[in-house]
């Protein structure tokens, strides 16, 4: 088991109530002991590793919602992941999320966000708990070279400099609970929105999240004549369920966005 502190860091967090924050030592892993807390610590317990490199971070959650539709809230997760991350951008800088959970800075890879469940939960049942991790890049280490890996990049290569792992994990504590608000007073599809603003598309897509958190793409295409506007849309659907078991931004050996 990593060690675990909640004192120094943690304790140092500006979380509003009900966070209670635990911390873990650098070779620690947010989202694993997360889960583990999970039955016994409730919503609200938010996990942080001290690593200078990235900031990896995890919160406990209490759905209401059966598991197929429970699992949308990897959407508001990351469209306050990327809310945090905007509100200390440099200015002009491109913010964007490669669907479902990997987060692009200027159109390189900083990280992401996951999401766990209880083993043997049925579709159709509320979960007992939702864990939502995240891990941002904030520093290069030896093992990536940057000119290398032109598609990877760090928050410190993209000019941000009046930002550390302390204030990103804050200031996505206030926008993940600002998202869950908003998603029980107006719905979902209002909750969706940061996320869908943000999210990387192709020219003529129009793009959607289904009930039970699929992506709908519509591919607009059409021609013009003197009288009339032809248009013909296709609608593709992108599953969830397969992205979110192996998320492809992560190093799972490293622990690191790659």
């Amino acid at each position: 088991m990593p060690s675990v502190t909640q004192a120094g860091f943690a304790s140092e967090l500006a979380l509003p109530p009900p966070y209670q924050a635990v911390r873990l030592r650098e070779f620690g892993d947010a989202f694993a002991h997360a889960a583990m807390l999970a039955p016994q610590r409730g919503a609200g317990t938010l996990v942080y590793v001290g690593r200078f490199d990235v900031a990896e971070f995890a919160v406990v959650l209490e759905p209401a919602d059966p598991l197929v539709r429970a699992r949308r809230v990897i959407y508001a997760g990351m469209g306050a992941l990327a809310d945090a991350i905007a509100a200390a951008a440099p200015p002009e800088t491109a913010i964007h999320i490669k669907w479902p959970d990997a987060l692009y800075v200027n159109w390189g890879l900083v990280g992401g966000g996951r999401l766990a469940w209880p083993e043997n939960t049925d579709e159709a049942n509320v979960p007992a708990w939702l864990v939502f991790g995240a891990t941002i890049r904030t520093a290069w280490t030896k093992r990536i070279d940057p000119g290398v890996t032109p598609e990877l990049t760090a928050l410190g290569e993209e000019g941000f400099t009046e930002i550390d792992s302390k204030q990103i994990v804050e200031s996505f504590a206030r926008n993940f609970m600002q998202a869950l608000d908003v998603w029980q007073e107006s719905g979902f599809s209002t909750a969706v929105r940061p996320y869908l603003e943000r999210l990387a598309r192709e020219r003529q897509q129009s793009c959607e999240i289904d009930e039970n958190g699929d992506l709908m793409v519509r591919h607009e295409s059409g021609g013009t004549s003197e009288r009339q506007v032809l248009l013909r849309q296709v609608l593709l659907r992108q599953v969830l369920l397969p992205k979110l078991t192996a998320p492809a931004w992560l190093d799972l050996v490293h622990k690191e966005p790659s």
